[in-house]
């Protein structure tokens, strides 16, 4: 996400705060909304105008627009309003009218609530590309370097790829993405991880294959179900790197298939983030 213009990040304030409406925050509310968002060193409510203060909080992180997606996310997610989703769509509606102007909207990929460009022609439909700050995210939830600027690579090549019309070499390296994120995830928060397939026979980690993945991050609460299952048609377009195969189901993929297959990325970045230990 690109950065927000000052006066949209005070709309934001304003939407958040709902002052005098029935989700209205109080100060310590807003406090814990930047602390569960997942903001490194949230600010203390200080007494202060609470919409004056969130929007202060909000434009000293502008330079940092992926806090302030972080916040937008936050605030539509059902478990900020115990599990209402009426709630949480009539903040992402609010929002969305507010984020309109900049080219921005907020969807729920997979059930969770992810921040996409609007793509021209396509109406409030958000579009998906490479995470924004990926480098930076990915050094919050591992400690291996070299991974990490393999894994950087593998977003670059496909966004090029995609970029260039090359759609299905971008969709095979989108789940390669995928499934190196979730093992190195995986092995970092568990060295001593065992793998075992659904006969349950042990699987090392090098024949681990991206289902095998995203079951074992579901089972130990490293993502949500939604996360999981939508990245299903995404692991299964890898299928396709069998001309034969492809050719017997007509597969096509274009610009769209692509962008629609970075959102489950963004769901599953986004619930690694929220699940890491403190």
């Amino acid at each position: 996400m690109r950065r927000l213009d000052p006066r949209t990040l005070e709309r934001v304030a304003e939407v958040i705060c709902d002052r005098d409406g029935n989700h209205e925050r109080h100060g310590w509310q807003l406090e814990r909304l930047l602390r569960d968002a997942g903001w490194a060193d949230p600010p203390e409510y200080d007494g202060s105008g609470r919409i004056a203060w969130l929007r202060d909080a909000l434009v000293d992180r502008a330079d940092q627009p992926v806090d302030v997606a972080r916040l937008l996310r936050r605030a539509c997610d059902p478990l900020e309003h115990d599990g209402s989703w009426p709630v949480a769509e009539s903040f992402r509606t609010a929002l969305n009218a507010t984020l309109e102007p900049e080219g921005v909207a907020i969807t729920y990929v997979g059930g969770r609530p992810v921040v996409g460009d609007v793509g021209s022609g396509l109406g409030a439909v958000p579009v998906f590309g490479m995470p924004d700050d990926l480098q930076a995210r990915l050094t919050r939830l591992l400690d291996d370097a070299d991974m990490i600027a393999l894994l950087v690579d593998r977003a670059e090549q496909s966004h090029m790829a995609q970029g260039s019309g090359a759609h299905l070499l971008a969709l095979f390296g989108i789940g390669s993405l995928v499934e190196g994120l979730l093992l190195a995830v995986l092995l970092h928060r568990d060295p001593a991880l065992e793998l075992r397939n659904r006969r349950g026979q042990p699987v090392t980690a090098d024949h681990a294959g991206l289902e095998m993945l995203l079951d074992a991050a579901h089972e130990r609460g490293h993502i949500e179900l939604d996360a999981k299952a939508f990245m299903t048609p995404v692991r299964n377009f890898r299928n396709y790197i069998h001309p034969r195969r492809q050719a017997a189901e007509a597969f096509s993929p274009d610009h769209e298939t692509v962008s629609l297959s970075w959102g489950p990325v963004h769901a599953v970045l986004n619930d690694l983030e929220q699940s890491a230990p403190a």
